[in-house]
């Protein structure tokens, strides 16, 4: 079967691919360069596809407003939190609506089969767009379409801790991965995602390869 992979390059998403691969799965990647703070991650977004030996396009999208801290140069990165009662920063507005959007053009165009994406409802920062209820949502989209194409979130009920435990299993290069928000020589290990990852690998019981 053929299959787009959204790639961001960072933990999840790698995952994704190389769990997709397992399961025999033609893959064609799509890497998005939004408007991000640091190209960092399209980097090695580019490298995992390369070691995993799948074609990818890079997809350049100019969004005109606020994207959140993620995009805008005048907003700092916060700092990780728990039990935060609002939407952090970093929440890119219907970013992956447009992914998906994107995703399932191509997916038609070559005419795959499904669409996977590393969306966890479990160890997340509270982004709507990667509860269980979205990707259903987006699946009834396309049924209303009279599309064969399925949206697959294989790690969407899954803690960090169980997803990397599974990429080992995969060979996953998490070395070649990339969580941080900020672009730094080395991750900064305060904001959400540096967070979710280190408790991961803890987890895991597992040091990360990526600070080695």
């Amino acid at each position: 079967m053929k299959s787009v992979i959204l790639l961001s390059g960072g933990l999840d998403s790698a995952t994704c691919l190389y769990y997709a691969l397992s399961k025999k799965h033609h893959c064609f990647c799509l890497i998005f360069n939004y408007g991000q703070k640091h190209k960092k991650e399209i980097k090695k977004a580019v490298a995992i596809a390369k070691t995993a030996r799948v074609e990818y396009k890079i997809v350049n999208l100019a969004l005109p407003w606020g994207l959140g801290a993620l995009a805008d140069k005048s907003k700092t990165i916060p700092a990780f939190k728990e039990n935060r009662k609002h939407l952090p920063s970093t929440y890119v507005p219907g970013r992956n609506t447009l992914f998906l959007s994107f995703a399932l053009s191509f997916a038609e165009s070559i005419k795959a089969n499904n669409i996977f994406i590393g969306a966890n409802s479990i160890d997340f920062s509270g982004y709507p767009d990667c509860r269980p209820q979205f990707i259903n949502a987006y699946n009834n989209l396309l049924r209303c379409l009279n599309l064969k194409i399925k949206v697959l979130a294989p790690l969407l009920h899954l803690t960090k801790g169980q997803i990397i435990k599974l990429g080992l299993k995969l060979k996953v290069p998490y070395h070649l991965t990339w969580s941080c928000y900020r672009g730094l020589a080395a991750p900064c290990g305060k904001c959400d995602s540096c967070k979710l990852r280190a408790k991961g690998f803890r987890e895991a019981d597992l040091s990360d390869p990526a600070l080695r």
